[in-house]
């Protein structure tokens, strides 16, 4: 919070597939969650795009002739399709026609992960908008204008096509404080801004011991089980015990992307009607932008000034990431100003937030890299469980990253389940026909969990 102002760093959607998510979500948060209908838009070329794309808009902003060029490249691509896509520029053409390509989706990936589309492997796209096509997003327009009720099909929602979504009225920190107050109130405790620096399995007591930084020497244990969120690299380079070589050096080449956001508050006006807005402009470095009050009213401060989040992704070493917070507050109205989002002199202030790691890339080794530690910490790291985006080193959305930690406590409370946290797909869905059944002893049933 700043002045007043809370900021939801990355934004977040509050929607899954999984009926226990959800469940969790409204438990957790009783009548603290709003409904809100998702308005998010492409600007590319000082125009404004609806995201699902709308076919009569994108003939009026692109214009006939170019209009009916994307449609020749779309069919030219699906009648004739890339025999493997193996990195995101294949992968987007394939299904979308390289005009389309180059015009909404090339600059703003290449912005976020820092690297050319063709650098980026295609399980990014396969993971993150699986079932999308023009299609459907054509289909998706029909319906865009629609609020997506309760009791529709969730399972059969394309997540990038959503049309609304819940969202805690205080912003996802309201969900997670009110986790916290709930493990207290059962006896538990949370250690606030505690990293923890070193794990020691120490295997004739059968448990972890926890050092945090701050407090060399004290430790806390031990612990049959530790869950970990942390980065992959980080989780192995603080184990205490020996591990192989190879472990390390799978560890050092993992990679991720950096975040920052700038919110600028501004004196009170006409606002954009958006969550989000993308950015397809290379000239600006910019990747999106919020508009706190439209995720809920409570964001921001009541006086009827505005809130923007600004959002910057890029490495720690990159220059910008390491500009004075005034200075990237002055980059970022100046960007403002340059898109008419703003006038000039109606930022009044500002406030800047590093979030190191935001983003696990997908690169060509990431996937030999997790395979490596995942069998390293399997056979020298018993009762050690990774989850979540950064712990699994997976592009997770948080409902992905929830169900990976659900599966995993209900494996430790009930070892006959044989549950996997790496089979959950992007869906929060738990694939159980891919579980790796030659491993598991004759006549053991296998596990049947859908959500």
């Amino acid at each position: 919070m700043h002045h007043g102002f809370r900021f939801d760093i990355g934004g977040h959607r509050f929607f899954s597939k999984s009926s226990e998510i959800e469940a969790l979500w409204s438990e957790i948060l009783p009548g603290g969650m709003i409904t809100c209908e998702r308005l998010s838009r492409i600007y590319y070329k000082k125009k404004f795009y609806h995201y699902p794309l709308r076919a009569g808009e994108v003939v009026a902003n692109l214009g006939m002739v170019e209009s009916f060029r994307c449609i020749v490249s779309y069919l030219r691509a699906r009648l004739a399709p890339r025999v493997q896509a193996r990195n995101l520029e294949d992968w987007v053409i394939t299904r979308f026609g390289s005009r389309l390509y180059r015009r909404f989706f090339k600059s703003y990936s290449e912005k976020v992960w820092g690297k050319t589309c063709r650098e980026i492997s295609a399980d990014w796209a396969t993971q993150r908008i699986k079932g999308l096509s023009l299609t459907t997003a054509a289909l998706a327009s029909i319906r865009s204008r629609r609020l997506l009720q309760p009791s529709g099909d969730r399972a059969q929602q394309i997540k990038t096509l959503i049309t609304a979504f819940r969202y805690p009225r205080l912003g996802p920190g309201m969900m997670w404080e009110a986790a916290a107050e709930r493990i207290r109130s059962r006896g538990g405790r949370v250690w606030m801004n505690s990293r923890v620096q070193r794990l020691e399995h120490e295997h004739a007591r059968g448990g972890w011991y926890l050092e945090l930084a701050g407090s060399p020497g004290s430790r806390h244990g031990p612990y049959q089980h530790v869950i970990s969120s942390a980065p992959l690299g980080s989780i192995i380079s603080a184990i205490a015990n020996p591990l192989p070589a190879e472990l390390h050096t799978a560890a050092s080449g993992l990679t991720y992307r950096d975040f920052m956001l700038v919110a600028l508050i501004l004196r009170p006006g006409p606002s954009f009607p958006d969550q989000w807005l993308y950015i397809h402009d290379p000239d600006l470095q910019v990747g999106r932008i919020q508009n706190f009050a439209n995720w809920s009213p409570e964001m921001v401060d009541g006086s009827g000034r505005r809130c923007y989040g600004m959002e910057y992704f890029c490495f720690r070493q990159d220059v910008i990431w390491n500009l004075a917070d005034q200075e990237l507050i002055a980059l970022a109205t100046e960007e403002l100003v340059s898109l008419g989002l703003a006038e000039p002199g109606e930022v009044v202030d500002g406030c800047v937030v590093r979030q190191a790691k935001a983003y696990p890339v997908y690169d060509d080794t990431y996937q030999s890299r997790i395979d490596t530690i995942r069998a390293g910490l399997a056979q020298h790291c018993p009762g050690l469980h990774q989850v979540g985006r950064n712990g699994m080193h997976r592009y997770n959305n948080q409902d992905h990253s929830m169900m990976t930690a659900m599966l995993t406590v209900r494996t430790i409370l009930e070892p006959a389940a044989r549950l996997d946290p790496w089979l959950v797909n992007q869906d929060a869905e738990y694939i159980e026909t891919t579980i790796n059944s030659s491993q598991a002893p004759a006549n053991t049933p296998q596990p049947s969990l859908r959500h």
